[in-house]
């Protein structure tokens, strides 16, 4: 019997007949909130109006062809976004922001929010100018009084950062949580093994000039993640086209320079934007730290923790429901330093979620009671 005060608080785990009188009894599991890993509040305006199964690099096209829409209209579908994450049993959110224009939102919201401003910035030679635009950003977060709320900067991905930018990203992070999309197609690592790929008609697309860091003959983790030596704590999102070689490589550079390495997983955005679920099998052979995101309304039809756990048992039906619950919990509450979620333990406040199940398998329903 879980006992929970009138706040939210556990006030104690115990037998049912130390329960007392007043006890509620619910069908399915209950579970503490739950912890978005990775999601894009700003683009919750785009829901549904980006084709599935295209591919990253025309994904990526689309969403920058569909940024210009009235302010009024973005906050009114982040605001719906939120509502969402929230019914559906989330309490904290690792956001990927572009501008501040959540900022406001966050201020009041009754989640807890972590803001990665993504850095992209793909020659070197405007790093200055973009520096100062990005660490502008933060100041737009920084206005607010809500100082639980982190903010701080991140690379957006491989492809999109520099080697200098990097470098500035490494300095700026010293101890802090970042993030960067890593491996989510198979042409991020033609980029850098060969200098080939579809990255290149995605660059002329853009107009940029094909940027010094196109060919490594390495993956592109093996070629980034040198850059980060300063302690952080690194959640690798999507991770769709790792190998084990990159597991093995990132784990030898993290105990070399005290870094810690989350692997995000969002299995939903995975199959609506490049139809390829990432090799979880291979991530937990080697012991991988998981979490759970659900990306963004652009590449996903809800924004809830508890789908991608139906997905991925879907899919892999010999992961355990005690191992999905924890990368949707207390991994997450790991990775963002916040010791108040994450689990049911008395003096926490974590939130309490009803997950429904049907003949013994999760359903993607649940319900918020605390």
């Amino acid at each position: 019997m879980l006992i929970v005060d009138n706040e939210g608080t556990i006030a104690d785990i115990t037998g049912t007949l130390a329960a007392g009188d007043d006890v509620e009894h619910l069908d399915g599991f209950l579970i503490p909130g739950m912890i978005n890993a990775h999601c894009h509040l700003e683009l919750s305006h785009l829901k549904g109006a980006i084709p599935e199964k295209t591919g990253l690099i025309n994904f990526i096209l689309s969403v920058v062809r569909s940024r210009n829409i009235e302010t009024a209209q973005v906050l009114q579908h982040m605001q719906e976004g939120e509502k969402e994450m929230y019914d559906h049993g989330i309490v904290a959110v690792i956001d990927i922001c572009n501008t501040a224009a959540s900022a406001a939102l966050k201020n009041k919201s009754s989640l807890y929010w972590h803001s990665l401003v993504e850095v992209i910035n793909i020659s070197d030679k405007n790093l200055e100018r973009q520096w100062l635009h990005y660490n502008e950003i933060l100041k737009g977060f920084r206005r607010y009084e809500r100082t639980e709320h982190c903010v701080n900067l991140a690379p957006h991905a491989p492809y999109s950062v520099s080697t200098q930018t990097h470098r500035a990203i490494n300095e700026a992070t010293k101890n802090l949580l970042i993030s960067i999309h890593n491996q989510e197609t198979g042409a991020e690592n033609d980029l850098f093994k060969n200098g080939q790929g579809s990255f290149l008609d995605f660059y002329q697309e853009l107009g940029v000039s094909i940027p010094s860091f196109v060919s490594s003959s390495k993956s592109s983790l093996q070629t980034y993640l040198p850059h980060y030596t300063k302690g952080q704590t690194i959640i690798l999102v999507h991770n769709s086209f790792i190998s084990e070689e990159d597991i093995l490589f990132a784990k030898h550079h993290a105990e070399q320079y005290g870094l810690t390495v989350f692997y995000c997983l969002c299995p939903n955005a995975n199959l609506y934007i490049e139809d390829k679920l990432p090799p979880v099998e291979l991530l937990i052979k080697h012991n991988c730290t998981i979490l759970l995101g659900t990306d963004s309304y652009a590449s996903n039809r809800q924004l809830s923790v508890a789908r991608e756990i139906q997905i991925l048992a879907g899919n892999f039906p010999d992961l355990s429901l005690n191992e999905l619950l924890k990368w949707a919990t207390s991994n997450g509450a790991k990775a963002i330093g916040n010791n108040e979620i994450g689990s049911f333990k008395k003096g926490k406040k974590p939130g309490v979620v009803l997950l429904a199940t049907s003949d013994g398998l999760i359903t993607g329903a649940c319900k918020r009671i605390m």
